[in-house]
């Protein structure tokens, strides 16, 4: 990797890994670290190896000390963003970041701007597998309905501010 990409590690609560890929590192604001991902980027989940090649620009946005990371998809996908409730995210070098996915994930249609939660079935039963701890539930149910309240608001930076660093891959 170059100094400039950064490799995404999203691990379970167990530590196992989970979804991991390689971005570009496209600076940062008041919202947080921007990375992207052009065509043709692709995407692994834990040992599998390959899972999907992306097939339009993307952007994801590394909050600082906040309980999720956010996704933005240019056209033509579905959806235009999609929030995981994560921990806070950890920078252990310039080329890392990492993070536990907590499985709630807050999504906005593209066409309708339906905003919806998605896999609380899967928020429940990993409670009960990983033991989640009772601060941890907080705190995700806590993002969660903040990330549904602001994507449905239509709240910086799910409003406009994606849209920037888009079209930086452009």
């Amino acid at each position: 990797m170059t100094t400039a990409e950064v490799f995404v590690s999203v691990r379970k609560f167990d530590g196992h890994l989970h979804w991991h890929h390689p971005m570009v590192r496209l600076g940062e604001d008041e919202y947080g670290v921007w990375l992207g991902a052009r065509i043709g980027t692709v995407y692994s989940k834990g040992g599998v190896g390959p899972v999907y090649t992306t097939e339009e620009p993307r952007v994801m946005l590394f909050p600082r000390d906040a309980w999720w990371t956010a996704l933005f998809l240019a056209a033509p996908a579905r959806l235009d963003v999609y929030c995981d409730v994560t921990t806070p995210s950890e920078w252990p070098n310039p080329a890392e970041v990492t993070m536990v996915d907590l499985d709630l994930d807050v999504c906005r249609i593209r066409a309708t701007s339906v905003v919806f939660v998605d896999d609380e079935d899967e928020f429940a039963r990993h409670q009960v597998q990983y033991g989640y701890p009772p601060d941890v539930v907080a705190q995700a149910t806590a993002a969660a309905e903040w990330l549904t309240a602001a994507l449905r608001d239509g709240a910086e930076p799910f409003r406009r501010q994606y849209r920037t660093w888009l079209d930086m891959l452009d």
